[in-house]
């Protein structure tokens, strides 16, 4: 079953891991696309994996010296850009989403980091395209929902004064807050070369699982 996903040289047992933990967790309509796995130049034991699904973009990291899969998911409709970078040892696949949150792998094979990209990019493709039939059919149902069934009627009724509602007061929770400062920090660190793209993204799976 995961011949199909070891196309681009992609490490076997990763990929049997990666595909074994992903049959547990996909949804109903929901079918695997790609999954690629991360090349370290010198030691590669515990790989991170990324794996692009019709609905999802979930990476994984081992944990526990690689008995267990730590896993982060974004919906598509939620993710506004992807990007890839070439560097001299292989490739960065990234992305971002509508509250700011991004995401990466580093050092994957630059084949499949292009693949990744290739695959993101009709996936985005496709979710502009759903949305914007959504957004059409709501227009349709806001104009459908001006117009009255029997004008000779409606034109002796009298509207009933609505009472004004008054807008809920949403407080921001302390803990986003506390979140989005941590986030901006780790940021930081890894602009300022002060730690690697790996621990970057292990520090910020972590702090992203406590939500």
């Amino acid at each position: 079953m995961i011949e199909k996903f070891l196309n681009e040289e992609q490490d076997p047992k990763a990929v049997e891991k990666v595909y074994t933990r992903l049959t547990d967790l996909l949804n109903s309509g929901e079918e695997i696309l790609y999954i690629a796995v991360q090349k370290k130049p010198v030691v590669n034991l515990f790989p991170d994996c990324i794996a692009l699904t019709n609905k999802r973009v979930l990476f994984f990291t081992p944990a526990n010296f690689g008995l267990t899969l730590k896993f982060i998911d974004f919906v598509w409709k939620d993710i506004i850009d992807v990007a890839t970078k070439e560097e001299l040892i292989g490739a960065v696949f990234s992305i971002r989403t509508t509250n700011g949150t991004e995401m990466g792998v580093d050092y994957l094979p630059k084949v499949q980091a292009r693949k990744l990209y290739q695959y993101a990019q009709e996936r985005k493709e496709e979710e502009r395209e759903a949305r914007r039939l959504r957004d059409l059919e709501e227009k349709r149902a806001e104009s459908g929902s001006l117009q009255f069934e029997n004008p000779a009627v409606a034109a002796f009724q009298v509207a009933t004064p609505v009472a004004p509602v008054t807008p809920p007061v949403v407080h921001q929770e302390p803990k986003a807050d506390e979140l989005t400062e941590k986030l901006k920090k780790l940021r930081t660190l890894h602009e300022n070369g002060l730690i690697s793209q790996e621990e970057y993204n292990h520090k910020k799976l972590e702090l992203l699982s406590d939500l």
